[in-house]
């Protein structure tokens, strides 16, 4: 088992081949995964850019790394300019170049800087800290496949909480990568300008069918949830529609493991 002790980031091995890294230390909760193949590895977001990422994915393997955003925002693509192949979804091409729309800077600044819990790195200061914006390397669709070598991952089109948000499952382990589709002890978003509660309730239908999962990994708070939880996601499918709430305004919604705030 590798263990790293490091003053800010949490790492969790999952198995030898996939590992946590989480960012106990801010309120946000926020968890990057990093994926190990024969031939490559995939790292599933860059957290908060509070402090450098690289300097774990480093220690955890020498192949080279791929970045899959699940999604354009800040708390996702910290650490985004400090590797040169990063993946997005075509939705959000252009939010990674120009920004992400409908949200200040002096927002992001804010949150960044809120309920820390341990001491940071001297480089970061809230008020100077800034979203990585760039032109990634290559574009995602719904369907695609990537191989990283007798390991092979499949992107699936989430939309809802952004409108290019991507789910990653893992074939070999059945693991599935949820990204803030789903997660626990805090509301899923859809309540923001640039959110789709029409969609993000049908991509919780989207993954609630999927076939022999093994682990659900969220992006924030609980790290790994029992695939059981789908049968409360089905519930809450059909709870939402029948009462007409799949709407911006009505409220959060709490069901059995999770909730939702349109």
């Amino acid at each position: 088992m590798t263990k790293i002790n490091d003053e800010w980031f949490t790492v969790e091995e999952i198995n030898n081949e996939t590992y946590a890294i989480s960012e106990y230390g801010h309120w946000e909760k926020v968890h990057s995964f990093l994926l190990i193949g024969e031939k490559s590895a995939v790292l599933i977001d860059t957290g908060l850019g509070i402090d450098n990422i690289q300097r774990i994915s480093k220690q955890l393997t020498s192949l080279p790394i791929t970045v899959i955003t699940t999604h354009v925002h800040w708390d996702h693509i910290g650490s985004h300019g400090a590797f040169h192949d990063i993946y997005v979804h075509k939705e959000e091409v252009d939010w990674l170049i120009h920004g992400i729309p409908k949200l200040s800077i002096e927002q992001i600044r804010t949150d960044v800087g809120r309920n820390i819990t341990l001491p940071t790195p001297k480089t970061f200061n809230p008020s100077h800290y800034k979203p990585f914006q760039g032109q990634p390397s290559g574009v995602l669709e719904d369907g695609d496949v990537i191989n990283i070598g007798n390991r092979k991952l499949s992107i699936l089109h989430t939309p809802g909480h952004s409108p290019g948000h991507i789910a990653l499952l893992d074939h070999k382990y059945g693991y599935l990568f949820t990204g803030d589709l789903l997660y626990d002890q805090a509301p899923i978003y859809a309540f923001f300008p640039t959110t789709s509660p029409e969609d993000l309730v049908q991509s919780l239908e989207k993954i609630a069918n999927l076939p022999s999962l093994t682990k659900i990994f969220g992006s924030h708070h609980t790290l790994g949830l029992d695939p059981s939880i789908l049968l409360e996601v089905k519930k809450a499918v059909i709870t939402l529609r029948e009462n007409n709430l799949v709407h911006f305004g009505t409220g959060i919604h709490r069901f059995n493991g999770f909730s939702i705030q349109f």
